[in-house]
């Protein structure tokens, strides 16, 4: 009796409890589905790095283009270190002289004895033999007794011969006597003296200052005038106005 309720019992839960078949064997695969649509970009990725150089590519066999306009000239650059000084030239040759200044000069002189010893002949000119200071490189010795005057102008003339007699001396250019440029005395034995100004028209003229001729007599030159040195005579020579 006790048996049979336990079979009623255990045959009361199965009936409660829902039915649970079994699971059969695993079927075969089925065939693919259709592609799915595309998914969004995804983000870029970080940059690789750079890969080796290639190759040197041969040269183009186009011919060379025409040469470019040149640029504008850059900016100056900064000095250089001066370089050592050069060796000195060769001296160049000797210019030419210059034409006299307005104010040359030039003096000429003869000193008693021994200079004019055999006095001076009618017609003749006083020697002034000797060169005394100059600033004129126009005035020109040409011999004892004559000057050349380089330039055409106004020259200013002095002259001072110690005579013993008496007589004239006058101022000659290229030979001809100038009518205002004569001095003299008549007694005594001062100097003979003269200071004026003469003009010349051509280059070179030569002067000298002469005994004039038709005088009645020489002259004599004195020496040792006054004292025991000897005397001068002298001739100054001054360029006033060129032209």
């Amino acid at each position: 009796m006790r048996a049979s309720r336990f079979v009623v019992a255990a045959l009361a839960v199965a009936l409660a409890l829902p039915l649970t078949a079994c699971a059969g064997p695993q079927g075969p695969a089925g065939a693919d589905g259709a592609a799915g649509a595309a998914g969004a970009t995804g983000a870029p990725g970080p940059t690789g790095a750079p890969g080796p150089a290639g190759p040197q590519g041969s040269s183009g066999g186009g011919a060379t283009g025409a040469t470019g306009a040149t640029g504008p000239a850059g900016p100056q650059g900064i000095p250089g270190v001066p370089g050592a000084p050069g060796a000195p030239g060769a001296p160049g040759d000797d210019g030419a002289p210059g034409a006299p200044g307005v104010g040359d000069s030039a003096l000429f002189y003869a000193v008693m004895p021994p200079d004019n010893s055999e006095g001076v002949a009618t017609g003749a000119d006083v020697q002034f033999p000797q060169d005394g200071p100059t600033t004129s490189p126009g005035t020109l010795r040409v011999n004892e007794s004559v000057f050349a005057l380089a330039e055409i102008g106004v020259y200013r003339i002095t002259f001072r011969v110690p005579v013993i007699e008496s007589g004239q001396l006058q101022i000659m250019l290229d030979g001809v006597a100038v009518p205002y440029a004569i001095a003299g005395r008549a007694t005594g034995t001062s100097d003979i003296s003269l200071t004026t100004l003469v003009r010349t028209t051509t280059t070179e003229t030569l002067l000298s200052v002469r005994n004039p001729s038709g005088n009645p007599s020489s002259l004599t030159i004195t020496n040792f005038a006054g004292g025991s040195q000897a005397s001068s005579a002298t001739l100054l020579i001054e360029l006033v106005k060129a032209g």
